[in-house]
């Protein structure tokens, strides 16, 4: 029943920015938008930190008017950086933290923006990207892991940033914003006047066109290693789309599951994570 009730809610959503499209445009277009890029879920607050964070040294670092969460679990001098997905937030780790703290590395997850207890209302990957380089400036990570749209924010980063980071793991990971942009026009509906708007809008915004705007051309050529990890009964992200990254990636390896779906969580896949990292 709940479930009818939102699936009605969003189809009532969809109706009016349609509606509105017409009559008051601009409003229509920017309330399109927000809904886009504003998470429903993820947020933390200060009086309720998940259990798998409370140990952790919790360190605040400041973008432009922005505040970016870390979480630090001190080991030795390689660094591993945890980049979590879309409405939720570093806590998602707490199952493969475990191994990873049995490295000895230095582990630290950060909360995106919006996500957790960063600061923002609005998420976008140009943004996640600039998270990730001020964080990876100051800590100088060995590898990166991301989950879902966290792994789409990676490939963004490691094309439009300097950095000397040595492996990527991608787990779940979206290529084609594209796909996402009309994923979220055909659950609510919109008409092809607020879709048009939408496209438009982000390509002047974050100046690369939506069909450029893909991980798969973000990794071409690139040498650094990588590992692709995508379940093939994956109901939020299409196994398809790693397909796309791994195949433009020439140093990548991808490891396709079956029965982990979106969250990937299964005690072999971290022990493969491990080996991929440690790897010589």
């Amino acid at each position: 029943m709940k479930k009818i009730t939102q699936y009605i809610l969003v189809k009532l959503v969809g109706l009016y920015i349609n509606v509105m499209s017409y009559i008051y445009p601009k409003h229509a277009f920017r309330l399109a938008y927000r809904l886009f890029s504003s998470p429903r879920k993820g947020k933390i607050k200060s009086s309720h930190i998940p259990k798998a964070l409370v140990r952790a040294k919790h360190v605040k670092h400041t973008l432009d008017t922005h505040t970016i969460q870390t979480y630090i679990w001190k080991g030795n001098e390689e660094v591993i950086l945890l980049i979590h997905g879309w409405e939720s937030n570093a806590s998602r780790w707490k199952k493969l933290l475990k191994q990873l703290l049995k490295t000895g590395k230095t582990i630290i997850a950060i909360d995106g923006p919006a996500h957790g207890m960063s600061s923002g209302k609005e998420f976008n990957v140009p943004l996640y990207a600039e998270f990730i380089h001020k964080i990876a400036s100051i800590y100088a990570p060995k590898a990166l892991i991301g989950h879902s749209v966290g792994g789409n924010a990676i490939t963004y980063y490691q094309k439009h940033y300097p950095h000397e980071i040595e492996r990527f793991v991608l787990l779940g990971a979206p290529s084609d914003f594209k796909i996402i942009l009309k994923n979220y026009v055909t659950l609510l509906g919109l008409n092809r006047k607020v879709y048009l708007h939408l496209k438009t809008y982000v390509q002047r915004r974050f100046s690369i066109s939506i069909e450029k705007f893909s991980a798969a051309q973000f990794v071409e050529n690139i040498p650094q290693e990588g590992l692709i990890i995508h379940d093939k009964e994956d109901a939020v992200v299409l196994w398809e789309e790693s397909n796309k990254i791994a195949s433009a990636w020439p140093k990548a390896e991808f490891v396709t599951t079956r029965g982990l779906g979106h969250g990937l969580h299964d005690a072999y896949l971290y022990q493969t994570i491990i080996e991929f990292i440690n790897r010589n």
